[in-house]
């Protein structure tokens, strides 16, 4: 990438909503980028599991937590919480949900390259 590229979440490109939550998607080069808002009450099995189809997450992600508190159960039942300015790499298989009464935001480099796929397309038809 030799461009000079300023993007914004405020004007994302690809947007998806599920129960208690939003994931919100620019592109900057040849990476696509996520920003997670996740309410009280947001868990994954109970929200995107069913749209997915799988009982647990089966994407990997890279993130960078921003506000409020993730708690995250593997499938080897090991669990850990994520909190503000923490780096974090969640293997596939797993739970996760906000702990507290304050939304969760992270920023996520690596993992959401599926779902935003759709995106990924439109954007080089343009």
């Amino acid at each position: 990438m030799n461009e000079t590229e300023v993007k914004h979440f405020g004007k994302p490109e690809e947007i998806r909503e599920f129960p208690n939550g939003r994931v919100e998607f620019i592109t900057v080069g040849d990476m696509i980028m996520g920003r997670a808002v996740l309410q009280p009450g947001w868990r994954w099995s109970v929200c995107v599991g069913p749209i997915v189809k799988t009982p647990t997450c089966e994407t990997a992600h890279v993130q960078y937590q921003i506000a409020g508190v993730l708690r995250v159960h593997m499938d080897d039942g090991t669990e850990f919480d994520i909190k503000p300015g923490d780096v974090a790499n969640i293997p596939p298989g797993h739970d996760a949900w906000v702990v507290g009464d304050e939304p969760v935001v992270a920023l996520e480099f690596h993992g959401r390259v599926k779902c935003a796929a759709r995106a990924e397309r439109e954007l080089k038809a343009a």
